[in-house]
């Protein structure tokens, strides 16, 4: 059998651990820190400028110059790829932030105080999962113009039941263990105990499902992109680029959709493993 290199071993038993071994979940894991390291550097790593015109290479394939090809306006699809990462994580990442905290704040409140908070909460969650979040993205995209703002705002408000819910079943057994009546015996405020106690217990299953939400919301919000709601052109998105890259399909040139369609796919996919892996560790430990 061969053996590892030390240095590679130095680099693996951190991911190792973080991962439980599991090799599908350390490569979905490496996927993310690719992209999120090409997001932060994309300056840096693009072979070129992603809004240079070079009407030489219009829809060439792959070439030493363009590695992706080119688009229909000859900008380089690998470089504008790059510089989409940027867009395509950070609407995602607002997202989630908002939206964690957001329904974090309900779902714990409407367990912690129960009864008609509890109802008049749970409703308001009810009403908001029966409105469509792109429905909702469209018509405050009317009310604030195109852009990333109103779309990320939809989003926030689309996906904060997911989390309230899951808060409010989680939040609903920790407050019956015996240390909250403990801490409340002694005289703490609800508050107080939610905060340092019973927030830090649920955090890691409310990250799971941030994880899997940061996934769904790059979908949602690369569809608003693509049907002209989201991020506009000549801005890089992942988004607007299959909606620029689909007529150039009728014409044979397939990279300029396809490479932003498969990026989607694969962030999503990564993000969704690293999530139900999270989720399921967590689920582990409460077994024990």
């Amino acid at each position: 059998m061969t053996a590892v290199p030390i240095h590679r071993r130095r680099f693996l038993a951190p991911l190792a651990r973080i991962t439980g071994g599991d090799k599908l979940v350390g490569a979905a894991l490496v996927v993310l820190i690719v992209l999120i390291l090409a997001a932060a550097f994309a300056p840096l790593i693009s072979p070129h400028d992603p809004d240079a015109v070079d009407l030489s290479a219009t829809l060439s394939g792959s070439t030493p110059e363009h590695l992706l090809g080119a688009d229909q306006s000859g900008r380089d699809v690998l470089s504008r790829l790059i510089f989409g990462a940027r867009t395509g994580l950070l609407g995602p990442l607002m997202v989630v932030i908002v939206s964690t905290v957001l329904g974090m704040l309900i779902g714990v409140a409407a367990a912690w105080y129960g009864g008609v908070v509890d109802s008049v909460l749970s409703r308001a969650m009810e009403l908001v999962f029966s409105f469509p979040a792109l429905l909702l993205a469209i018509l405050l995209v009317a009310v604030f113009g195109v852009g990333l703002t109103a779309p990320v705002i939809a989003m926030s408000v689309a996906y904060a039941p997911y989390v309230g819910r899951l808060a409010r079943s989680v939040a609903i057994q920790e407050k019956a263990r015996p240390y909250i009546q403990a801490y409340k015996v002694q005289g703490w405020s609800g508050w107080v105990i939610c905060v340092k106690h019973l927030l830090p217990n649920i955090a890691p299953l409310i990250l799971a499902q941030s994880a899997i939400n940061f996934g769904y919301a790059l979908m949602d919000l690369a569809a608003l992109s693509f049907l002209g709601f989201g991020v506009q052109p000549p801005t890089s998105d992942w988004g607007a680029m299959i909606n620029e890259g689909a007529s150039a399909m009728l014409q044979g040139a397939m990279l300029p959709a396809l490479a932003p369609g498969v990026a989607i796919v694969i962030t999503v996919v990564a993000f969704s493993l690293v999530g139900e892996s999270i989720a399921d560790r967590v689920a582990r430990r409460e077994e024990r």
